[in-house]
């Protein structure tokens, strides 16, 4: 049996050490073994890379440590239900750190009972999670409307678009090569020499 640590942040610039460290000492009372598992990714997205290397790696009886439902999950209720069906079916029993009730298994009655009782605690839990997000969106969407803010997009830079025309006209380089030569994605120079084109 292995311990699957799943830490999860929404962007890049925030750290995930914290979380993983607190996760890996509490995972110490289920044994010595566990992979720990850090995304970077949004919480609103079923389909997430590492989530689904770790549900891949899982074997039956596995735990899933999390530091709290809402780390695994800002789904809504249906993706959330898809989700919990892909843990089920690899066998993986889920430790939520900051919900107690998860952290021992016991058997017969008081076992299903419990069972019962988390899977609740847990729905309503990740509900929680996906109403708290989607609260805090239309407080930052309100927010900005009453500041007078509006969105401009994101700015052209105009230096690397003329570098990408200048070596597109010379047809000596495949757009791999240029987007590599101006420090671009390949689909920007299939955006900047659309535009020249049409």
């Amino acid at each position: 049996m292995s311990v699957r640590i799943y830490v999860r942040v929404s962007t890049k610039d925030q750290d995930a050490t914290r979380a993983l460290i607190d996760l890996v000492a509490f995972s110490s009372r289920y044994g010595d073994s566990y992979v720990d598992y850090v995304e970077h990714f949004s919480g609103t997205k079923l389909d997430r890379p590492v989530l689904a290397k770790l549900l891949k790696d899982a074997e039956q009886g596995d735990i899933l440590l999390v530091e709290s439902v809402d780390r695994l999950s800002r789904l809504s209720q249906d993706d959330f239900a898809i989700l919990k069906q892909r843990i089920k079916d690899k066998g993986l029993r889920l430790v939520v750190a900051d919900l107690p009730t998860t952290h021992t298994m016991s058997d017969g009655m008081t076992g299903e009972i419990l069972k019962v009782i988390n899977d609740m605690l847990i729905d309503l839990l990740a509900t929680m999670a996906k109403l708290d997000n989607d609260k805090r969106r239309e407080r930052i969407k309100q927010g900005l409307a009453n500041s007078g803010y509006k969105p401009t997009g994101k700015k052209a830079n105009t230096a690397k678009h003329n570098r990408i025309k200048a070596l597109a006209s010379q047809n000596n380089m495949t757009k791999e090569e240029i987007a590599k030569a101006v420090g671009v994605g390949v689909a920007t120079v299939y955006r900047v020499l659309k535009q020249v084109n049409s």
